[in-house]
């Protein structure tokens, strides 16, 4: 059986080929760029060349592969073409399984952020090609860039209200997508994946104050209000639009996933988001 995680230069990507090395799978890391993977090639790993809107090379890449993680890409606007191309080329190649990296209630999940999971899905639904849907919630990492600034000012800016989000460490929904690249049964199962942290902003940061050893407190702002906050602080306006309608998501409880499907691909507590805050504190 040959495993390939398409994306694998990326955050999330690097991190699932380094579980599936742990479990004694060598798998294919499909990569725009092979020179930011060097060190897996170097390592044994099979690296081929793939951009997501070039269809000849998803060819070559996906040759012999059996199943595939496809990690949504990070051109915003341009990703249901872009995953389309990775799912024509899996249907061509005749994949056994594709595993997509969604979000939380894709298909009636209102975010910004959600409405090109929705149209991936769509696509897959219709194709021949086996599939699973990780619809991972949010990252502890996602809150590490204004991590610093929360802990210098002592303030936690949202817009998230007392909504919660179960969100779990980046590890975690890639310890999750190896087991399931790798064990049998998940065809055609959509997999909710949140924390078994189901957090306020107020509870994060508690989080945050815990992790630094000093006092931070949440300050919940308007949705424009956190957007004109994040684009002062050097975001692009759409992403902290996008950023900003995120919160106004949680604060809905869009993100407030308790299906319990995390704990249970990873048969162990998700990680706290203290501890994600905690290690990115550390010195280095």
């Amino acid at each position: 059986m040959t495993v390939a995680v398409a994306g694998a230069s990326g955050q999330l990507g690097r991190l699932v080929v380094e579980e599936l090395l742990r479990a004694g799978v060598s798998p294919v890391a499909i990569v725009r760029d092979p020179g930011k993977v060097a060190d897996l090639a170097d390592r044994g790993v099979d690296v081929r060349e793939a951009d997501y809107g070039d269809a000849a090379a998803l060819d070559r890449a996906l040759a012999g592969v059996d199943r595939l993680l496809l990690i949504s890409g990070n051109e915003f606007g341009k990703r249901i073409d872009q995953h389309t191309n990775v799912i024509r080329a899996a249907e061509r190649a005749r994949l056994r399984l594709l595993a997509y990296t969604s979000i939380p209630r894709a298909t009636e999940n209102p975010l910004i952020l959600a409405q090109e999971h929705r149209g991936t899905e769509a696509v897959l639904s219709e194709s021949v090609v086996p599939y699973v849907l990780l619809r991972n919630s949010w990252y502890w990492e996602n809150y590490l860039g204004g991590l610093a600034h929360a802990v210098e000012s002592g303030v936690l800016h949202g817009a998230a209200g007392a909504g919660r989000v179960a969100g779990a460490a980046r590890a975690d929904y890639a310890a999750a997508a190896a087991h399931v690249l790798t064990t049998d049964g998940h065809e055609g199962r959509v997999y909710e994946l949140g924390g078994d942290e189901r957090l306020t902003y107020d509870e994060l940061a508690q989080a945050i104050s815990e992790a630094a050893g000093k006092p931070v407190r949440y300050e919940n702002l308007a949705e424009a209000d956190y957007a004109a906050v994040l684009v002062q602080a050097g975001l692009p306006a759409q992403y902290a639009e996008a950023l900003a309608d995120a919160d106004t998501g949680i604060a809905s409880g869009i993100l407030d996933v308790d299906s319990g499907d995390l704990r249970k691909l990873l048969d162990r507590p998700a990680t706290p988001a203290v501890e994600v805050f905690r290690a990115a504190l550390r010195p280095s």
